[in-house]
């Protein structure tokens, strides 16, 4: 059997395959942070995918968190009910477990949609909002400044991702990832580079990184014991700068994460800055994910310009990561797996709907879900 489809454990999560739906933010909510038609027909569409997890999208824990004022939210128990009862539909498709992202935007927060200009809306903007961050350094030059968050504003925001939590475990979903990648809140207060506060959230490495750990502690808390969690980072601002984050702070951070009992580590990178300089190409994340992998004894996701059966199979043969995350390449190709299965000689499970479209000459690719 091939490694990609090989099972693995994430915590108490036993997934089916090594292949992670990565979360990918559709700016289709509405104005109230609630679910629309579009989550019904994409989340459908995820869990018939033969995928061993799926990540949906980033979803804010304050309306204040979202990227865009069409994100999705979970801070109010009507978005709670509402995905509830999708979920339920959802899980009648197949057994595949779903994982929500729960994130705050901080500084990147009261944007446009990204296809229609991507730029900041200021706060006096019908759907604009003050943007909060760890200090009052905005994403671009041209944007208004963020409010640096104070030490009491910093405990509601820990108590709302808390909160996040049990409703996210609630409405049925299988595990929680934190969002801390991406020059989003949590990144923003671990990098030098955003983060120029002089009180215990900043200055020194321990510092930048508390909040992340008490986020992760908050909901640790707040969901039953043994829930899996787990979170993204972003390994490298991408930035020349000696003062940036980094690689080893990034293996520093899933050193700590592994000993509060995370269950895995997903692997992105940039993000944080508009001069950062990133090298893109086939795999240009993958080396991130396998120092962290030699660092910590945790399931490590890497992801990133990795679109191919063969290639995905050779980063876990060559032990650079326990499992692939995809992202654009599944909305490309929602039936990626199915075609990586047939591709490397495996089988897989699908809906038995589908068992009529077995290709010819492929006898042993698909079997019914148990």
């Amino acid at each position: 059997m091939s490694l990609l489809f090989k099972p693995i454990q994430l915590g108490h999560l036993t997934l089916d395959n090594k292949i992670i739906i990565a979360p990918m933010c559709q700016y289709s909510a509405t104005e109230q942070g609630e679910i629309t038609y579009w989550h019904e027909q994409q989340w459908a569409n995820y869990a018939l995918s033969g995928a061993g997890l799926c990540i949906v999208e980033a979803t804010a824990v304050q309306a204040e968190g979202r990227i865009s004022y069409a994100d999705l939210g979970l801070w109010n128990n009507t978005q709670r009910d509402q995905i509830t009862a999708l979920l339920k539909k959802v899980k009648t498709l197949s057994p595949m477990p779903f994982a929500i992202q729960l994130a705050h935007a901080g500084r990147k927060a009261s944007t446009d949609k990204p296809w229609d200009g991507r730029g900041q809306l200021p706060p006096e903007s019908p759907q604009g909002w003050q943007t909060v961050s760890a200090s009052d350094i905005g994403f671009n030059s041209t944007d208004h400044p963020p409010h640096a968050l104070s030490g009491d504003e910093i405990k509601v925001i820990i108590q709302d991702f808390a909160q996040a939590a049990i409703r996210a475990v609630a409405a049925g979903f299988d595990l929680i990832e934190l969002h801390a990648a991406h020059g989003y809140l949590l990144h923003q207060f671990m990098s030098p580079l955003s983060n120029r506060r002089k009180d215990e959230y900043g200055g020194n490495f321990e510092n930048r990184i508390r909040l992340t750990l008490e986020v992760f502690q908050a909901i640790q808390h707040a969901v039953p014991e043994n829930y899996p969690i787990g979170i993204r980072i972003s390994a490298t601002d991408w930035m020349d700068h000696a003062e940036g984050w980094n690689l080893e702070s990034s293996v520093g951070l899933a050193k700590a994460l592994e000993q509060l009992g995370a269950a895995y580590v997903h692997v992105s990178s940039g993000g944080l800055h508009v001069q950062q300089d990133i090298k893109i190409g086939a795999n240009y994340q993958v080396p991130f994910a396998k120092v962290i992998k030699e660092n910590v004894k945790i399931p490590v996701i890497t992801v990133g310009l990795i679109t191919e059966a063969e290639q995905a199979e050779n980063i876990l043969q060559e032990g650079e990561a326990d499992a692939i995350g995809l992202a654009r390449a599944i909305l490309y190709d929602p039936r990626w797996p199915w075609h990586a299965a047939a591709q490397l000689g495996e089988t897989i499970a699908i809906a038995p709907q589908y068992l009529r479209c077995q290709p010819h000459g492929l006898k042993a690719l698909f079997k019914a879900y148990t």
